[in-house]
């Protein structure tokens, strides 16, 4: 299958995420990894639009922030539809454990030196 291809989203997020504002089961972190599954390779045929494109997107592992902005939808509307596949068993997310977490000093001190370049 090949990768869609961004167009512009004429729904609303609002919409897109059915009025929901958080997943339905644990919060996803923009680092978390989803794959698509062999349910999601089965039901791919039969869904549509951004329930579809992500699921076309993480054939690979990919995380869900590089998902929202391939897609070109909001982080919030990403997490709850990324939490739908994961729920529906179409994709597996891996979640860094809190010891693989970025040291915020350092990143701190890479951001201040980016700022003085």
């Amino acid at each position: 299958m090949t990768s869609p291809t961004p167009r512009p989203r004429l729904a609303r997020p609002y919409l897109i995420a059915q009025g929901r504002t958080r997943p339905t089961g644990v919060a996803l972190a923009l680092e978390a990894l989803v794959v698509r599954t062999a349910e999601g390779e089965r039901r791919l045929p039969s869904l549509h639009f951004e329930h579809r494109d992500l699921l076309l997107l993480s054939s690979e592992p990919v995380s869900v922030i590089e998902l929202a902005v391939r897609l070109s939808v909001p982080i919030g509307v990403t997490r709850i539809l990324v939490g739908d596949l994961a729920d529906s068993g179409m994709v597996e997310v891996t979640q860094l454990p809190e010891t693989d977490q970025p040291d915020i000093v350092l990143l701190e001190r890479v951001l201040h030196g980016l700022r003085a370049i």
